[in-house]
């Protein structure tokens, strides 16, 4: 079930344009944290540009449909590859790029990072502890509920 506080104010729910642009900027620091797992097992640019849009986005410099675009670009990326680490993360960039679409996109990266982490065999408590210590103290209360949703529960345990 979705969660109404993600729902932006002009498709009529309480998510203001400055908290949904601290959304998808702290989505994109969290897949970029990732994106090392990627590029040590490919040249492919399409997870990086979709970060880079995120951005973009987030400065309203860019269309929510060019990052829809660059959305899919990312998760076609992760099909390339057969790394499951290096999967995980650009589906995370995937993620941290749709948030321009629909903010609770910007959960991505955490539960891609949880399986990031795990399938490259490193700590994803140590990673989770860095994505909430870069949690904008505008949007912190609403993220940190949030992840205690059963939804996403399984996925903030402190594996490793």
């Amino acid at each position: 079930m979705r969660d109404q506080r993600f729902i932006a104010e002009h498709r009529g729910g309480p998510l203001d344009i400055k908290r949904h642009r601290l959304l998808a900027r702290w989505a994109a620091d969290c897949a970029e944290h990732l994106m090392h797992h990627f590029t040590c097992v490919s040249d492919d640019e399409r997870p990086l540009r979709a970060i880079d849009l995120a951005r973009e986005w987030a400065q309203g410099k860019v269309s929510t449909g060019a990052c829809m675009k660059a959305s899919v670009a990312a998760h076609a990326a992760a099909r390339a590859v057969e790394d499951p680490a290096a999967v995980a993360a650009a589906r995370a960039a995937g993620h941290a790029v749709a948030t321009a679409h629909f903010a609770e996109h910007a959960l991505g990266p955490v539960v891609y990072g949880r399986k990031t982490k795990l399938a490259a065999g490193e700590s994803f408590a140590r990673e989770l502890t860095w994505q909430k210590k870069k949690l904008p103290a505008g949007v912190r209360v609403l993220v940190l509920s949030a992840l205690q949703n059963p939804r996403f529960a399984a996925t903030t345990k402190r594996t490793k």
